[in-house]
């Protein structure tokens, strides 16, 4: 074996130098390294895992264990040509935790956009080309461990921003119209709220009108908000690129004024209309039962979303079943049923509300005076638009006849029942808030119940 020792090769400038030939291999030695000829494709690996955010280096490979939660690889910020970085999923946590790979000024593979490494144990190379194209990815575990976050974006209702989320709020009918679907790496699925309009309430001392049907997801898929109990929270809904009609409920209309005290179908609460966004359809509220002489059959609440209150000049009259039709999770409660006390007279009872029942009729705690009207059933607090709303309020039972009688309290939208003594042929209680699906308050003797307030329909999701 031959052996040349020189310290330096060289050749006539603008001329070739040739070291070995064809189907020789050139070796360096253990130890040396080598300049000028540009990298071969491979990255130094550093075998320490990263657990937290960093900066990439060119040249090297890294080990990224997101166990604890997603972690962003920031890729140079002024590459050259042939610059070299790799990243590996070392814990197989990438789909569940992601890896951001941050471009820091630069294209990747010639968008302006982060890329992200999604997939269990996701593997990428990439090699900054130019300044059109940027990192371009050379080698890959497989193609689907590189993604490039796609975003939701659609059209319909009023629009507002809450930082990365968009809120679109239908108060009446219209078009949720989705022209791109996103995908799972920035935004495919929206949050919502669904309420139905809420149910009138009865007149002549009538039940509180049930609170519109109240449907809703957690809140998970759009930026954690506050969106209600969770028990009554569902799953963020998937959307496709097309057009979803949007229904938005009427609240049940008021009663009339009655024409005389006594038994009278016109003194039936009247029922809410129904609100539905894609899968999710919520009911109407249900009506409050009115005075019928103690009978049965209009003193009764009737169901819905939420029941309508019962008239409780009958101690024994039956709210309105809620959550009729039934949906999991529940979209709302009973009315209010008679209150078995002896001596309570003919006070309405409190329609159902999104999170309880309408409360019976009930003695003045003040004051000791019988015929007090029962409270509306509470509804929800949601900050799905940002600000805190209450939605899906039982409305409160008008008062009997016993001078200085309460009407109930209604909460979350539902309306307040007439206290006693009313003004007769007129409505002395409140109706439900509009847009939020609470039930109306219940009229005094001879007093007209109060309407329902309408429904609404919001979405909400991440556009950025």
């Amino acid at each position: 074996m031959s052996k040349i020792e020189v310290n330096q090769i060289s050749s006539q400038c603008g001329s070739t130098l040739t070291i070995g030939q064809s189907g020789d291999t050139v070796t360096l030695a253990c130890g040396a390294s080598q300049t000028g000829f540009g990298r071969t494709g491979t990255v130094n690996w550093d075998t320490t895992a990263k657990t937290a955010g960093f900066t990439a280096v060119s040249g090297n490979g890294y080990f990224v264990n997101t166990t604890s939660g997603a972690i962003t690889v920031t890729l140079p910020a002024t590459p050259s040509a042939g610059d070299i970085v790799a990243v590996k999923d070392y814990a197989n946590t990438a789909d569940t935790n992601l890896i951001t790979i941050a471009r820091n000024g630069s294209n990747i593979d010639g968008t302006a956009k982060d890329a992200l490494v999604a997939n269990e144990g996701g593997s990428i190379t990439l090699v900054y080309v130019d300044a059109t194209k940027g990192w371009l990815v050379t080698d890959a575990a497989q193609k689907s461990d590189v993604a490039f976050p796609e975003y939701i974006v659609a059209t319909g209702g009023t629009v507002t921003c809450c930082g990365d989320y968009k809120i679109h709020t239908f108060t009446g009918p219209g078009t949720f119209t989705v022209t791109c679907a996103g995908n799972a790496a920035g935004s495919n699925s929206v949050d919502y709220l669904v309420v139905a309009g809420g149910g009138g309430a009865g007149g002549d001392a009538g039940g509180g009108g049930g609170a519109g049907g109240t449907r809703f997801s957690d809140g998970t898929a759009s930026g954690c908000y506050t969106a209600g109990p969770a028990p009554l929270g569902d799953s963020a809904l998937p959307v496709l690129a097309q057009a979803y009609p949007i229904t938005v409920g009427g609240g049940g209309a008021a009663t009339p004024v009655p024409a005389a005290p006594g038994p009278s179908p016109a003194n039936v609460g009247n029922p809410g209309n129904q609100s539905i966004f894609s899968t999710i359809t919520s009911t109407g509220g249900g009506g409050g039962g009115g005075h019928n002489n103690c009978g049965p059959l209009y003193s009764t609440g009737r169901p819905g979303g939420s029941g309508g209150g019962a008239r409780s000049s009958n101690p024994f009259a039956q709210g309105g079943s809620g959550n009729t039709p039934p949906v999991s999770p529940p979209q709302g409660n009973n009315g209010g049923t008679g209150n078995p006390q002896p001596d309570l007279g003919g006070g309405g009872s409190g329609g159902g509300g999104a999170v309880c029942a309408g409360q019976p009729n009930q003695i003045n705690p003040g004051s000791g005076v019988r015929d007090s009207g029962g409270n509306g059933g509470a509804g929800v607090t949601s900050c799905i638009t940002a600000s805190p709303v209450g939605y899906g309020g039982g409305g409160g039972g008008g008062a009997g006849g016993s001078p200085g009688a309460l009407g109930g309290i209604g909460t979350q939208g539902g309306g307040s029942g007439s206290n006693s003594p009313g003004t007769p042929g007129t409505g002395c209680g409140t109706a439900g808030t509009a847009n939020t699906g609470g039930g109306g308050g219940g009229g005094h003797d001879n007093v007209k119940g109060q309407g329902g307030g309408s429904g609404i329909v919001i979405i909400r999701y991440k556009f950025q």
